[in-house]
């Protein structure tokens, strides 16, 4: 899942295309997800959007999260000019988190990731936009 805090654009859109979770000693195992554009300000106030579920992970140590963007990312200023936003490296090493657990069978697994857009978000001063990701893990809930 995923969520954000208030920021100063009207949308920040990120096109999210896969999510893979690391596997120490065995390397990244590949989820299937909810692929689609997000706008990270339609997720406040406990609002989240659910980017897998029911997903089967190997059981094991789970150190990383990653997501891999797609090139659709778009920020909206708050006079409704649209702009594309440049994400370094994001469709090729993705966005990493750390998560650290231990899957044991029959684990269920919530992840609340926490993107900060009005962090993110970076005006250069050629008049490009880029995201550089701002995310921590907001929760990470594990159930038998």
């Amino acid at each position: 899942k995923m969520t954000d805090a208030p920021a100063l654009y009207s949308n920040v859109n990120v096109e999210i295309t896969g999510a893979e979770v690391y596997r120490q000693n065995r390397g990244w195992v590949a989820l299937h997800i909810n692929q689609g554009i997000y706008d990270l300000l339609t997720l406040q106030n406990n609002v989240t959007a659910v980017l897998a579920t029911g997903e089967k992970i190997p059981t094991g140590r789970i150190s990383q999260l990653r997501l891999i963007l797609g090139s659709n990312n778009t920020v909206t200023t708050l006079d409704g000019s649209v702009y594309p936003m440049k994400v370094p490296s994001g469709s090729q090493s993705g966005l990493k988190v750390n998560i650290d657990r231990d899957i044991h069978t029959n684990d269920y697994i919530e992840v609340i990731l926490d993107f900060d857009a009005n962090a993110s978000v970076v005006l250069n001063g050629n008049g490009e936009y880029h995201l550089k990701p701002v995310i921590k893990v907001q929760s990470v809930t594990q159930m038998e």
